[in-house]
């Protein structure tokens, strides 16, 4: 039984995709009208603009949407939506004509069952890895659609993520939480904590709407850590000596022709400067450099990003790019007391294979999984939460810190000092010790909801040419992977005979929208 009051009131601060995914995903299976159900309040200011880069997603965000209630085909008509495969590397290895590989959202066919890795290396690598086990390489190079005209809302023929408009995608959540899901919206300055005795927040004073109270607080304040950083001092856990990048310039482009084909990967390019993203919306493109301020000048890595853009036969004329700065890390916990940090507020690391969404959908997902009915129960959550978020994040910084690893470009300080051994993760060093005689397993990420699953790491290790010592493997195991392997060359030719261009698909949904999922 609980000795103090039950959670009834929840208080976000900070809008933007972190705080109204957070809201909107606690909102639509907690609030509503029925006994016992919780009251829902977000605090925006009026004068702290979105971030708004943040534009691709994995595939786990289908499911968040379709579960706080929102149509896949609002997401394309509303937030200029695409669909995302995967991500494209290019340039990663070495820097030479045809450095490229693919980290696809698909699964390799037969994972789990079949040693596909294994095989691969043993007959000899004819073709890359990902297009071994996969067919979305060749969809991608393609520019096909990850599902067809027929295929419901949510549902794929291949698995697939979204890239967006941020700052709309965080619009129409707010439309959505304060229409459907009863969200209260109070877009005012907040000045102020006000506390109990025992150190709780009781509060959070605003300059036109007062004192709002509420039972658990949940931070969404970006970078600045309003709640969690600045009033409890909850001290950010530096990853500077991991992973070196700390600015980032980020711009938006237009197509070089309006009907251009539609990228259905993100593209990340490695030079020397850095690294660059290339998202492709259906209205423009945008395109940011990723750089680290000891390695790169400002100016320098907005050389770089012009060149880019101009490589790619686009023209920026009048676009100034905006200058991004961030602390690479992520706080020493993540809920204190009765505040928990979601977002920003909680780290940032890089935008690298876009886990900050996921991150935000984890985080949302747990506290509304195990929302404490009480503060007796909050303390107990707290450490569960702490626990697991430590653990996802440490995994999510040896999986960025593996591409850098594993690159040979020796055109730049920035990638010789990447793969420094002084700069790698123990548990990383760990991992890639075992692969250099196994392949990466379940059995090395144990927990449900990993952020990156074996299968991740084994696109990134096979895309840039690691080459374990495997025992061979048996005839009967060779054939069984090889004839998965043969299942995918029927499988690719079905589906690029069969699906539509990417762009085709987009124009179909704005105009017709897609049948209703079950």
């Amino acid at each position: 039984m609980n000795s103090t009051p039950g959670v009834r009131r929840i208080v976000v601060l900070g809008g933007g995709s972190a705080g109204w995914l957070t809201a909107a995903t606690l909102a639509a299976e907690l609030g509503g009208d029925t006994p016992g159900a919780l009251q829902f309040t977000l605090i925006e200011s009026p004068d702290i603009p979105s971030i708004g880069v943040g534009e691709g997603t994995w595939p786990t965000m289908r499911a968040t949407l379709h579960r706080i209630g929102l149509s896949e085909v609002d997401l394309v008509r509303e937030c200029d939506a695409a669909f995302k495969q995967g991500s494209r590397f290019d340039g990663w290895l070495h820097g030479a004509a045809g450095d490229r590989y693919y980290h696809p959202f698909t699964l390799p066919h037969g994972f789990g069952e079949a040693e596909l890795a294994a095989a691969w290396l043993q007959d000899g690598r004819a073709q890359s890895f990902a297009e071994s086990v996969g067919p979305q390489p060749q969809l991608c190079d393609a520019q096909l659609a990850p599902k067809q005209t027929t295929t419901p809302d949510f549902g794929g023929v291949v698995n697939y993520g979204y890239h967006f408009d941020a700052v709309k995608l965080g619009q129409l959540l707010q439309r959505h939480a304060t229409a459907r899901l009863g969200v209260r919206h109070v877009v005012d300055h907040f000045i102020a904590v006000r506390s109990h005795d025992n150190g709780d927040i009781a509060a959070l004073s605003t300059r036109a709407h007062g004192d709002i109270e509420g039972e658990l607080f949940i931070d969404c304040s970006g970078l600045a850590s309003l709640l969690l950083g600045q009033h409890y001092g909850i001290g950010l856990r530096s990853e500077r000596g991991v992973l070196f990048n700390d600015r980032a310039l980020a711009v938006q482009v237009p197509h070089a022709a309006p009907e251009a084909p539609l990228a259905s990967a993100t593209i990340a390019t490695a030079h020397a400067e850095g690294w660059t993203w290339d998202i492709g919306l259906p209205t423009r493109r945008g395109i940011g450099l990723v750089y680290s301020s000891g390695h790169t000048s400002d100016d320098a890595a907005e050389r770089a990003l012009q060149a880019y853009i101009g490589r790619c036969g686009l023209e920026a004329a009048g676009a100034t790019p905006r200058r991004l700065r961030f602390s690479p890390g992520y706080r020493d916990k993540f809920w204190h007391r009765n505040c928990v940090a979601v977002g920003l507020a909680a780290g940032f690391i890089e935008p690298l294979e876009a886990s900050a969404l996921a991150l935000v959908e984890l985080s949302a997902a747990f506290i509304r999984d195990e929302m404490p009915a009480g503060r007796d129960d909050m303390d107990l959550v707290a450490r569960r939460f702490n626990e697991a978020f430590a653990y996802r994040w440490s995994r999510v910084i040896d999986f960025l810190k593996l591409h850098y690893v594993l690159s040979r470009r020796d055109d730049a300080d920035y990638w010789r000092e990447h793969r420094s051994m002084a700069s790698q993760p123990e548990s990383l060093r760990e991992l890639l010790q075992l692969w250099a005689h196994r392949l990466p397993s379940r059995n090395d990420f144990y927990r449900t909801e990993e952020v990156f699953p074996a299968a991740s790491y084994q696109y990134v290790l096979y895309g840039m040419q690691f080459a374990p010592a495997l025992r061979p493997l048996s005839a009967d195991r060779l054939a069984a992977a090889r004839s998965c392997m043969k299942d995918v060359t029927t499988m690719t030719r079905r589906l690029l005979g069969g699906l539509p261009r990417h762009r085709d698909l987009i124009d179909h949904i704005r105009a017709h929208g897609l049948p209703p999922s079950h």
